[in-house]
């Protein structure tokens, strides 16, 4: 039994070897990576910060709604914070690449608990994004499944082999040039929000802001491809 244990164990982790020779999926990799952390990140500041999930209070909202919830948590305030913090730390974490594997796994309980409380309340859609986001963490899991192994398995041999796509530091730095821009999206849209008066359209703002991230991500890839 042990040996059939070991030989399908070893089927598996070959067919995932070989799956992580494929350069269009190193590439979904890093962009998902980029993805679900930036979603993270967006989400994070307006807790750190003590403020509202919710443009308006939910302390007159039923007991039983999502509303109310959002409201009790707010008032909670370290806990709300704590939240907010450790959605930034796990998004940084997958977004910087070089600590992706330690993002993965931060990730992993966070988006669990925020899956189960969007379909224990009424969120409409929100339920399906957030089971999309937990089968790309699992994803990213299994992707780093030759660093996480010897979790389960404390007895085999460590062997990781690296990939020299995926390490360069172009990544890094793209990684964390979208981090900032996050940020900022998101301070400025907070920014508008309270100063419409000004007559600066958000959209044009955040439309600029994704043209440079393609732009600089675009030309990355180029480059990355011409140095293969």
């Amino acid at each position: 039994m042990k040996s059939f244990d070991k030989s399908t164990q070893y089927i598996m982790e070959k067919l995932l070897e070989n799956f992580k020779q494929k350069r269009l999926l190193q590439i979904f990799t890093i962009g998902l990576r980029y993805l679900i952390g930036s979603a993270f990140a967006f989400a994070s500041i307006v807790k750190i910060e003590g403020q509202r999930f919710t443009s308006e209070s939910g302390e007159n909202a039923p007991i039983n709604s999502a509303w109310h919830f959002f409201e009790t948590m707010y008032r909670s305030g370290i806990y709300w914070n704590f939240i907010g913090w450790g959605q930034l730390f796990a998004g940084f974490l997958l977004m910087s690449q070089i600590f992706s594997t330690l993002g993965a796994v931060a990730f992993f309980p966070i988006i669990t608990n925020v899956f189960f409380i969007t379909i224990s309340y009424s969120f409409g859609g929100t339920p399906f994004i957030t089971f999309l986001m937990i089968l790309g963490n699992i994803y990213l899991l299994l992707w780093d499944w030759d660093k996480l192994k010897v979790l389960v398995y404390p007895s085999v041999n460590y062997q990781h082999k690296p990939i020299p796509f995926m390490q360069r530091s172009a990544w890094m730095y793209l990684g964390f040039f979208y981090f900032f821009i996050t940020i900022l999206m998101q301070k400025s849209g907070q920014f508008f929000a309270s100063h419409a008066d000004l007559g600066i359209n958000p959209f044009f703002f955040m439309l600029g802001c994704l043209i440079m991230f393609l732009v600089v991500g675009i030309s990355t890839l180029i480059v990355q491809l011409r140095r293969k």
